[in-house]
């Protein structure tokens, strides 16, 4: 690695308080997440104190309201702190992400007294949340799940499987979308489920090609008994909880993957500055100098996209449309930024002596979690020109 600190990305922050909570997310960052990312994502170990860490910092509930325990915060502002967690380490930025997908439905959805009930602990008393939306044969066609929700008295019954599951087997708490209904979409109910429910179990995690410290795994339902009392919305109304959660979780996801391809430049602008070949700075060559200014490019234009997303969803317009492009363009902009670094490190880029490499294998999850880009290509057509006619 170079011996070069990355300069701060200049952000354009509405208040001297988010000022202040940047500046506390960098001095976390640089202590505690940086430091050990690289022998930590090796090893696969889950940073659960650094979880803990930032729920004691009041940084697992920015977007959400005060009065539940929240940090007041607008979008603009907790997405640009899940861009400097993920520069630091994709395992903790997408994992605030994911927490804070998991807690969407009950601020949103829940009455009251279970917002009153649940959310302080959720946003600000250490628990971990994750968000159970996919199956083995539903992924993409999330609304033919098959996890079935079976009313008993007062209670409702769950069984079967959910797949891809980010924080599967470590978090507190489950944001379960079960049938309850008729097939399609108009039958699924949202349920808040506890870690350590009986008959809920978690399969061995995953073994991926990146983000190995971050527990991807299936969850098991064997009739897990809810109250109904922890069922969120009405019944019938959980895809419709689920897509407005996507929406916000997206705009998580473009965040993250312009953390990562921030990190994965400042590496190769680094390299390029200190590496020298036929005498001179290997920066000084226009061939990667240019490879240079188009990384940086990609990056300020999917920031952007990410922000104006954000501004409208803080000003309560609708934003679905934005968010899908800015998935699709910061995680399509990470993976490109992640490929060239290695390339501007040549054969030092594919080893493991420099974090390139990690960040380039992070960047292709980037692609397809929370609807696949593919996806979203979808989902922004048919807000230009309907729905398919078949």
């Amino acid at each position: 690695m170079t011996d070069r600190a990355p300069q701060p990305v200049d952000r354009q922050l509405p208040t001297e308080e988010s000022r202040d909570l940047i500046a506390l997310v960098r001095e976390i960052a640089q202590r505690e997440i940086r430091p050990r990312a690289a022998e930590e994502e090796d090893a696969g170990r889950f940073p659960r104190e650094v979880f803990t860490l930032l729920s004691e910092s009041g940084l697992l509930g920015l977007p959400y309201a005060g009065e539940v325990g929240g940090g007041d915060q607008p979008y603009e502002v907790y997405l640009q702190v899940l861009e400097e967690l993920a520069a630091a380490r994709l395992t903790v930025g997408l994992g605030v992400s994911v927490h804070s997908l998991a807690c969407h439905g009950l601020a949103g959805y829940g009455t009251k007294e279970q917002q009153g009930e649940h959310l302080p602990a959720m946003l600000g008393g250490g628990l971990l949340g994750a968000y159970c939306l996919s199956e083995p044969a539903a992924g993409s066609d999330a609304a033919s799940l098959a996890t079935k929700a079976v009313r008993d008295g007062e209670d409702w019954i769950l069984t079967g499987t959910k797949a891809w599951i980010t924080h599967g087997g470590v978090a507190d708490f489950y944001t379960v979308l079960a049938r309850t209904g008729v097939p399609g979409p108009k039958g699924i109910t949202a349920f808040l489920v506890p870690g350590d429910a009986p008959g809920l179990t978690a399969a061995v995690p995953e073994k991926k090609m990146g983000m190995k410290g971050s527990p991807t795994a299936q969850l098991h339902f064997d009739g897990v008994r809810v109250p109904d009392a922890r069922r969120i919305g009405e019944e019938g109304q959980g895809f419709g909880i689920a897509l407005a959660a996507l929406d916000a979780g997206r705009l998580g996801i473009a965040a993250c993957a312009i953390g990562v391809a921030q990190a994965a430049l400042d590496e190769a602008l680094a390299y390029a500055l200190d590496r020298k070949q036929f005498g001179h700075p290997i920066a000084d060559f226009q061939g990667l100098r240019f490879m240079l200014a188009d990384m940086a490019t990609k990056i300020e234009a999917g920031r952007a996209l990410y922000l104006a997303a954000a501004r409208l969803r803080d000003a309560g317009k609708p934003f679905s449309r934005q968010a899908a492009m800015a998935k699709l363009f910061c995680t399509d902009a990470a993976m490109a930024v992640t490929t060239d670094a290695v390339q501007v490190l040549g054969g030092y880029g594919y080893t493991a002596d420099f974090p390139v490499e990690r960040l380039m294998r992070e960047a292709k999850v980037l692609q397809i979690v929370e609807g696949t880009n593919q996806i979203q290509r979808m989902v922004i057509a048919r807000h230009l020109a309907g729905p398919e006619s078949r």
